[in-house]
C-alpha cells in the first residue's frame, strides 16, 4: 500500500447553507479508491474557505482556531494510517474511521485462521449436535481452502474484510479445474465455507455478508434406477459367490424399502414394529436429516428380513459402503446391466420403479424416503413422473386409435 492510495481532503458542502449563510466543512478520506467523509464540526461562509490551499482565510474571525482544528484532524488520521500500516495486517477505511471515532474494534481476522477456530468449536459438538462424518466434511473444506489461498493469492491466509463474490467465483473455478470436483460437490463445499462466515458476522468481525448475492449453480440431476425388467433380472439371478449373493440380497431389500446405506447397516430388530394395519413397519430416524421414517415392509423385504434373522441385534451382517459398491459393480457386469450400480441406486429404484411407476403419489414417496422437503422429491423425481405420464398417454393414444378405427368400420 502506498500513500498514493490514501488521501485526506477537506470539502465544503456549499449546498447546505444555514441561516448564518454558512455551510459545513467535511473531512473526506480516500483509501484504495474507497471514499468516506466525516464532519469536522466547522461551519464557514463560502468565501472564507480556500479549497486549493485547504485553509480558512484570515477574513474569517475564527480562522486560527479552525485551521488548528483542521490540522489536528488531518494529523490524527494520518497517524492512524501509519500505525495500521506498520502493523502489516490488512486494514480498511472503516478501521481508520472507527479508530478515529473511538469505536471498539474487533481484532482483524483472516479466513483460514477463523475457519480453523470454527472447526475447533464444532468439534466439541460431535456426538451432541453433529455427527463425526459432518465434522469431517468441514475439515475437508478447510484443506481445500488452505491450498486454494496458496494457488490463487500465493498467501497462507486472506483477510475476512477483503472477501467478495469474486473470491467464491475463483474458489469454484479452482475446485472444478484443480480438484476435478463436480458442481454438486462444489455447491456443498461453498455451502460449508459460508457457515463460519455467517458466524464471523454475528461476532462482529464482518459488518455484512460478502457472499450474500451468491447463487449456487444449478445442477441437472439424472436419476439412475433399475427398470422393472432389470430389477426382475437381479431378483432372479443366481450368484454362486456367497459375498455377491449377500450384496444382491441387501440391494434388493433396499429396492423395496428405500433405506439409505447407514439406515440399512444400522437396522435393528427393535426398528421392526407391528403397525395399526397388522403388518410390519420399519420405524427409525433417518441419519442424514434426523427425520422419523415409517416404512411398511413389502413381502419381498420381509422375506429377506426372515432370511437373515439371527440372535444378533442387527438384521444384517456388517458390510462397508465401499465394499458394497465394489461388489455391486461386479454384479452389474455379470448380469449385463449397463448402469453404474451403487447402494443409492436401490433407493432410487424404490422411489421410481417400485413406487412412482405403481402410481404411488409423490407426497407419499417423499414421506417414505424421509425427505425433509417435498421440493427435494419433486426435483429428483419430476422427470420420472413425466416419463410415467408419457407412457400412460401413449397407452391412451393407442386405445383411442383402436376405438376410432372400430367406429369407422361400423
Amino acid at each position: 500500500m502506498t500513500n498514493d492510495n490514501f488521501k485526506i481532503l477537506f470539502v465544503q458542502a456549499k449546498n447546505r447553507i444555514n441561516k448564518k449563510n454558512e455551510s459545513p466543512l467535511f473531512c473526506r478520506i480516500t483509501l484504495n479508491g474507497n471514499r468516506k467523509q466525516i464532519s469536522t464540526g466547522i461551519h464557514l461562509e463560502s468565501e472564507s474557505w480556500d479549497a486549493k490551499n485547504q485553509i480558512v482565510l484570515k477574513t474569517n474571525k475564527s480562522s486560527d482556531l479552525h485551521n488548528s482544528q483542521i490540522e489536528t484532524i488531518k494529523s490524527k488520521i494520518n497517524n492512524l494510517f501509519v500505525i495500521l500500516r506498520l502493523q502489516e495486517n490488512s486494514f480498511s477505511l472503516d478501521d481508520i474511521l472507527n479508530n478515529y471515532l473511538g469505536k471498539d474494534l474487533k481484532e482483524s481476522e483472516h479466513i483460514l485462521s477463523y475457519y480453523k477456530k470454527y472447526l475447533s468449536k464444532i468439534k466439541k459438538l460431535v456426538g451432541l449436535e453433529i455427527k463425526e462424518s459432518t465434522y469431517n466434511k468441514f475439515v475437508y473444506v478447510c484443506g481445500h481452502l488452505e491450498v486454494f489461498l496458496k494457488w490463487k493469492y500465493k498467501k497462507t491466509d486472506y483477510p475476512l474484510k477483503e472477501l467478495n463474490l469474486q473470491f467464491l467465483s475463483d474458489f469454484d473455478y479452482y475446485l472444478k479445474t484443480e480438484k476435478n470436483q463436480k458442481q454438486i460437490t462444489i455447491n456443498k463445499t461453498i455451502q460449508r465455507l459460508r457457515a463460519p462466515i455467517k458466524q464471523a458476522i454475528s461476532e462482529g468481525y464482518l459488518d455484512r455478508d460478502p457472499f450474500i448475492l451468491h447463487k449456487s449453480k444449478k445442477v441437472l440431476k439424472s436419476v439412475v434406477f433399475l427398470t422393472t425388467e432389470e430389477l426382475k433380472t437381479l431378483e432372479e439371478a443366481i450368484l454362486y459367490q456367497k459375498r455377491l449373493g449377500f450384496i444382491q440380497d441387501l440391494f434388493i431389500f433396499c429396492c423395496y424399502t428405500g433405506l439409505a446405506f447407514n439406515e440399512m447397516a444400522n437396522l435393528e430388530k427393535k426398528h421392526i414394529q407391528k403397525g395399526f394395519d397388522d403388518i410390519n413397519w420399519i420405524q427409525m430416524k433417518r441419519e442424514k436429516t434426523q427425520r422419523q421414517i415409517s416404512i411398511p415392509i413389502l413381502p419381498k423385504a420381509q422375506e429377506l428380513i426372515n432370511k437373515y434373522s439371527s440372535d444378533s441385534i442387527h438384521i444384517f451382517p456388517p458390510i462397508s459402503n465401499q465394499k458394497f459398491n465394489s461388489y455391486m459393480k461386479e454384479i452389474s457386469v455379470i448380469l449385463g446391466i449397463e448402469k453404474r450400480l451403487t447402494h443409492h441406486t436401490a433407493r432410487k429404484t424404490f422411489a421410481s420403479t417400485v413406487l412412482l411407476y405403481n402410481d404411488v403419489p409423490m407426497e407419499i414417496v417423499s414421506e417414505l424416503l424421509g425427505h425433509s422437503n417435498m421440493l427435494i422429491t419433486q426435483e429428483s423425481y419430476g422427470k420420472v413422473v413425466q416419463s410415467k405420464v408419457s407412457e400412460q398417454m401413449s397407452i391412451l393414444s393407442k386405445k383411442l386409435n383402436s376405438t376410432n378405427a372400430g367406429n369407422r368400420k361400423d
